[in-house]
């Protein structure tokens, strides 16, 4: 009933999606295979896209002419830009979504390529030949063929959701767990883990009482994840914050018998930045209070997502303790939170091109990897997708490296290191902060794309404009200077020196509190050249400006940083008082007393950054 296919891909969530998209518009024929058509490119866990590091996946992933970008865009009721405190570097775009749209539209999108075919059904084995996979059979009794079978399984493999005292198998709240995978696996020499994840509980937004709470608007002006397709966001939808308090606290810590992690059986590991609120109460014991965010789930419904509360305990004590909140006195439970248990496979069995080693043709992206989040999946679907392709069509693999993209530090991480833990991209892990900015990522990626068949002809005309312009307009702030007429009065009300004679643009632009956009407001010249281009680009010629010296540098260490991987570490070096270290990286550390920094370097949780701290102790 079936033809045969060049790309098999299971799952439809974010790494699926994304891994059809790819390989079909690069000219594969695709299966995806879905176990419920309704709930392809669901947002299982919170309503929202991007935020500290994951802005920056989703800005690549557009970059390489994937689409989860432009749909959280067609998509977004509010956006954010996170960490505009600090330096450009930690700049993270976040959009809250419409739950439905998001999904409608990556539907629509997956519909409208001619080259992907839709197949609800449950894959229940690998078709495996001379350490080969040749396709899979469904639960239907179907064998389907195609060059290479790609698994995006999310939380699906064996899952186990715990609510309280109950079990029940499930991937997901009223849906069915996938058999028979892992056990295939294992028997050909895949070693499997568990991991867990959780969510919070659903509630009537008509039964909050906002008046209590802190509302969290949208910036003023928004900004697209996308460099292709715009959707201008319209009407912006608030969020809103409160905070638990001691007698919500007390109520958990009375019940935590029957919750499932404190009473064994959790035994797998959770996110450890997303932890539960019994395991945040038990973990910071001396916190009086948690943040909790109230996240509208879209434009049209009422149903509301109450981040921060994410819980197993028993439905009962979760709307109890949630009362208990300031603005959720009288709220309304929709559907409660639950934790699921699921099975991954530990990725230093993977290639960089996420391919399996111990089967050819077999590639994983997603959950079953041991990571977790939308952003971590879909950068990995979209690199499935390309080298299961580009692999059929006998073309070198693709990857990308550490100083290429977050998508190259995540796979690195993944495939040297492991996890045995779900695994969460922050800027943090990324040694190249400065090279790898949310605002570059077309310049870093977009000539890949289109070298790729995914950037098409507009989109490439759109990308060539913008780079020529920007160079123009970077060379003309090299080569035109500022009367000391024009900018003094505003440098004195910075508390910057003056100017005795004409300074060129970029000069001033270097100082470290002096930024383009106020240039604009007081120089009709610079207002003529920069009258045609986004406020984003002027933002984009500062960074590159006032941050060359920087990025110089940085390049610098990275090269010496891989000459010292040899270094010998002290046996006796205590750890814990290294306090410029992360706390993750301190217990890991001290745990397992690694014997060179390259060591070190391959402990899942150290990141650059630490290695870094390391040798400065070292005196390197």
């Amino acid at each position: 009933m079936l033809e045969r296919y060049d790309v098999i891909v299971v799952g439809a969530g974010h790494a699926g999606n994304e891994a059809a998209h790819a390989a079909a518009t690069m000219g594969s024929k695709v299966l995806l295979i879905t176990m419920n058509l309704a709930t392809v490119g669901a947002m299982s866990c919170n309503p929202a896209m991007g935020g500290v590091a994951k802005g920056q996946i989703l800005r690549e992933i557009d970059a390489l002419g994937g689409k989860s970008g432009a749909i959280s865009d067609a998509s977004a009721i509010q956006f954010r830009m996170l960490n505009r405190s600090k330096g450009p570097a930690m700049w993270s775009p976040r959009t809250q979504n419409d739950r439905h749209l998001f999904a409608q539209t990556w539907r629509t999108t997956l519909e409208n390529n001619a080259n992907i075919h839709l197949w609800q059904d449950m894959v229940t084995a690998l078709i495996i030949a001379n350490g080969k996979v040749k396709g899979v059979t469904t639960q239907l009794g179907i064998n389907i063929y195609g060059h290479s079978t790609i698994l995006t399984s999310g939380t699906f493999l064996q899952g186990k959701i715990h609510l309280g005292l109950q079990q029940f198998a499930g991937g997901r709240s009223g849906e069915r767990a996938a058999e028979g995978i892992t056990d295939q696996l294992a028997h050909h020499g895949f070693l499997t883990g568990r991991m867990k994840t959780g969510t919070p509980p659903r509630v009537d937004g008509r039964s909050i009482d906002y008046s209590k709470t802190e509302e969290q608007p949208g910036e003023a002006t928004t900004e697209a994840f996308s460099y292709y397709s715009q959707h201008p966001i319209i009407n912006q939808v608030p969020c809103h914050i409160t905070y638990t308090n001691p007698l919500v606290h007390d109520k958990l810590a009375a019940s935590l018998h029957q919750s499932p992690m404190f009473n064994g059986a959790i035994q797998s590991k959770g996110p450890r930045y997303c932890p539960s609120i019994e395991d945040k109460i038990h973990r910071f014991a001396d916190k009086d209070r948690h943040q909790i965010f109230i996240e509208p789930e879209g434009r049209h419904t009422i149903e509301t997502y109450v981040n921060g509360f994410s819980t197993s305990l028993p439905k009962e004590v979760q709307l109890e303790a949630m009362r208990l909140i300031p603005g959720l006195e009288q709220v309304r439970m929709f559907r409660p939170g639950y934790a699921v248990e699921y099975d991954y496979f530990p990725p230093t069995q993977l290639h960089h091109t996420l391919e399996t080693k111990n089967l050819e043709n077999l590639y994983f992206a997603g959950q079953i990897n041991g990571t977790t989040g939308y952003e971590e999946a879909a950068c990995q679907g979209l690199m499935c997708g390309i080298n299961s392709h580009l692999k059929r069509t006998d073309q070198d693999a693709f990857t990308l490296g550490r100083d290429e993209a977050y998508i190259g530090v995540l796979i690195d991480d993944l495939v040297t290191k492991g996890t045995d833990e779900p695994y969460r991209m922050f800027t943090s892990r990324a040694e190249y902060r400065i090279l790898l900015r949310q605002d570059n990522a077309d310049q870093r990626l977009s000539p890949k794309g289109r070298s790729l068949g995914l950037i098409n002809d507009a989109a490439w005309t759109q990308f060539t404009t913008k780079q020529n312009t920007l160079d123009k307009l970077e060379d003309w702030i090299h080569k035109n200077n500022a009367d000391p007429e024009t900018v003094n009065p505003f440098l004195v009300s910075k508390g910057s020196s003056t100017i005795k004679q004409k300074t060129r643009w970029n000069q001033l632009i270097s100082r470290p509190h002096i930024k383009l956009s106020e240039l604009l407001a007081i120089s009709a010249d610079l207002q003529q050249e920069f009258a045609q281009v986004p406020i984003t680009w002027a933002d984009f010629i500062e960074t590159s400006v006032k941050y060359k010296g920087y990025i110089e540098k940085e390049q610098a260490q990275a090269d010496r940083m891989k000459s010292l991987f040899d270094l010998n570490l002290p046996e006796d070096l205590e750890y814990s008082r290294l306090t410029s270290l992360s706390m993750e990286s301190r217990q890991k550390l001290n745990a397992s007393k690694p014997r060179t920094l390259g060591e070190a370097g391959k402990i899942s949780g150290v990141s650059a950054s630490d290695l870094s701290v390391l040798m400065v102790y070292l005196g390197r």
